[in-house]
C-alpha cells in the first residue's frame, strides 16, 4: 500500500526495530511527509541527507487515503527537516491534518514536528489545527547537541514545547504535548534527569526514552547499552516529575504505543 500510494514512512527510513510489531500487529504506521531527504545532518539518523525535491501537493490526500485504508484510530505524521522551505513545511503538516480529518473524522492525529528553525508563526499554523498530540523530540541531553544534533538548538526545542503548552492553555485546547530522548550516546543519568525535568518545566505531558541503535557504520557509535532495570528506573523517575506517561525501554521509539497516550486523563 505504501508503494502504491507513493508514501514514505519513518518506520522504514529510520530502520525502526518495532516495524514488525506496529505494522503486523498494531496496524499502525508513522507517515513521513515531504520526501525522504533531510536538510539536517544529525549524527544518529539513517534518513538520507541532501537537497530535497519540490513538495508533493497531493501527498496530504494520499496519507489520508492510507489512514482510511488501514482503518487507523490514531494516525501519526512526521517529516524530514525542510529548512529549505520558508515555513519548514508547517502548511503541509496543517493540510495533512485537515485531509485526515475530512476523510476519517473519527481518527485522532499525532504530529511529530521539526523546530521550524524557530519560526513561531509556522508553529501556529500547525497548532491552529489542534492535533490531539503535538510531539517534538529533544533527542538527547544539551551537552551532546553539537555532536548529535549539530543543526538544532536545545533551548529552541524547549521553547517550541512551551509555546505549544501556553497556547493550548490559553485557548482551552485538549491537546497533549510529547517529546523523546535516546540513551547510549554518552549522557549521564544526572543529565537525563535534568533533561526530563526541563521537559516537564516546558509543559510536556508524555516522554519516550529508548536505546540508541547505530543504523549503519557512518552514524554515531553506541557508547553504552542500558539494561532493562535502568529503563524502569528512568520511567519511575520521569513519572515522579509529573509526566502523564513515560514510555521507557530498549526498543521504545517516539511513536511506540502512541495511541495509548489518549487513554490517559486530562493533560498536565
Amino acid at each position: 500500500m505504501m508503494r502504491r500510494l507513493s508514501l514514505v514512512t519513518v518506520c522504514e527510513e529510520a530502520r525502526c526495530p518495532n516495524i514488525h510489531e506496529c505494522w503486523a500487529r498494531e496496524r499502525t504506521a508513522t507517515f513521513m511527509l515531504m520526501g525522504e531527504v533531510c536538510t539536517r545532518h544529525c549524527g544518529f539518523c539513517a534518513v538520507g541527507k541532501g537537497r530535497p525535491g519540490a513538495l508533493d501537493e497531493d501527498e496530504p490526500e494520499r496519507v489520508a487515503e492510507a489512514v482510511g485504508e488501514l482503518g487507523l484510530a490514531h494516525a501519526v505524521v512526521t517529516s524530514v527537516n525542510r529548512d529549505d522551505l520558508p515555513d519548514g513545511g508547517a502548511a503541509h503538516f496543517a493540510a495533512t491534518i485537515r485531509a485526515i480529518r475530512r476523510r476519517n473524522p473519527k481518527t485522532t492525529v499525532e504530529v511529530l514536528i521539526p523546530d521550524f528553525c524557530g519560526n513561531w508563526d509556522a508553529l501556529d499554523l500547525v497548532l491552529s489545527e489542534a492535533p490531539e498530540i503535538l510531539n517534538h523530540n529533544v533527542e538527547t541531553v544539551p551537552r551532546l547537541y553539537r555532536r548529535v544534533r549539530p543543526d538544532a538548538i536545545y533551548a529552541r526545542s524547549l521553547e517550541l514545547l512551551a509555546r505549544a503548552d501556553a497556547r493550548r492553555r490559553r485557548e482551552g485546547i485538549g491537546m497533549r504535548t510529547k517529546s523523546g530522548l535516546m540513551v547510549g550516546l554518552g549522557e549521564t543519568m544526572d543529565e537525563l534527569r535534568s533533561t526530563l525535568s526541563d521537559l516537564r518545566g516546558a509543559g510536556c505531558d508524555i516522554a519516550t526514552v529508548g536505546q540508541y541503535l547505530q543504523p549503519h557504520a557512518r552514524r554515531l557509535p553506541i557508547e553504552r547499552y542500558y539494561p532493562p532495570e535502568e529503563f524502569a528506573r528512568i520511567r519511575e523517575e520521569g513519572q515522579s516529575l509529573g509526566f502523564l506517561r513515560v514510555e521507557s525501554g530498549p526498543l521504545v521509539r517516539s511513536s511506540y504505543h502512541a495511541r495509548r497516550a489518549l487513554d490517559l486523563g486530562p493533560a498536565a
